[in-house]
C-alpha cells in the first residue's frame, strides 16, 4: 500500500477521486485504524498508543494531516499486529463489538484483515491510474502484460465502442431481472431493486 504513495505530491497524495472523497492517504488511515482495532481490542491487546482518529475514518485524510504522520501510525499498525499475531494462537478467542459482539478466533480475524487489505489494495491501485498512469504490483515488478504506452488506450478504446448489453454483465447474465433502456440510450440500464430475480413478463 506505502509505495502507491511514492513520488506523489501532497496534493495528489490527498486527491479525491471518487464521489465519497477516497483519495491513497485516506486508504492507508482507514487500514491503519482497522489494523490496530482488529489486532488490539478484539483480542483485548489494546496498544499503549492510537491513532488520534475516529472509529470511522473514511478513505479520505484532509490537508491539515502530515503524510509521514499516518504512514508511521500505519507502521505501527503493523508492528502491534505482527506482536499479537507472534503471542497468541491461531485458535485464540476473541470478542468483536462492531460485529455485534460476536466471538471470533485469531485465525478469522487474520483472514478478514488480509481480504480487507487486498480489496483496498485494489482502490489503491486505481486510484493510483487515474492520477499519474502508475500501475503494477511493486516498484521494479508491475504484474503487467506487455504492452506499450500506446496499447492500452488502443485496447480500452475497442471496448468503449462496443454497446453495452446486459449479458456484458456475468451477475445478470442467465438472470431475468427487469432491464430498461432509458433515454432512448442503448447503452444505458436500470436494473429493478427487486431480487430475488423473477420471471419475466
Amino acid at each position: 500500500m506505502l509505495w502507491k504513495l511514492e513520488w506523489l505530491s501532497e496534493y495528489d497524495a490527498r486527491r479525491p477521486l471518487t464521489r465519497t472523497g477516497t483519495n491513497l492517504l485516506g486508504l492507508v488511515k482507514h487500514l491503519a485504524v482497522w489494523e490496530f482495532r482488529y489486532f488490539g481490542e478484539v483480542f483485548g491487546r489494546p496498544a499503549a498508543e492510537l491513532p488520534p482518529w475516529p472509529e470511522e475514518t473514511g478513505m479520505w485524510a484532509a490537508a491539515d494531516e502530515p503524510r509521514e504522520h499516518i504512514t508511521g501510525w500505519c507502521r505501527r499498525a503493523w508492528a502491534h499486529a505482527d506482536a499479537t499475531v507472534g503471542a497468541l494462537s491461531l485458535d485464540a478467542r476473541g470478542h468483536v463489538p462492531w460485529w455485534g459482539g460476536a466471538e471470533v478466533i485469531l485465525h478469522r480475524v487474520m483472514l478478514h484483515v488480509i481480504t480487507d487489505t487486498q480489496r483496498h489494495a485494489g482502490h489503491a491501485v486505481i486510484v493510483r491510474e487515474l492520477i499519474d498512469g502508475v500501475v503494477g504490483l511493486l516498484p521494479g515488478n508491475d504484474n503487467m502484460p506487455p504492452r506499450d504506452q500506446a496499447g492500452w488506450p488502443s485496447a480500452g478504446t475497442r471496448w468503449s465502442r462496443r454497446p453495452r448489453q446486459p449479458e456484458d454483465n456475468p451477475v445478470l447474465r442467465g438472470y431475468t431481472r427487469s432491464l430498461r433502456q432509458t433515454s432512448g440510450d442503448r447503452n444505458v440500464y436500470h436494473i429493478d431493486s427487486h431480487w430475488p430475480p423473477r420471471q419475466a413478463d
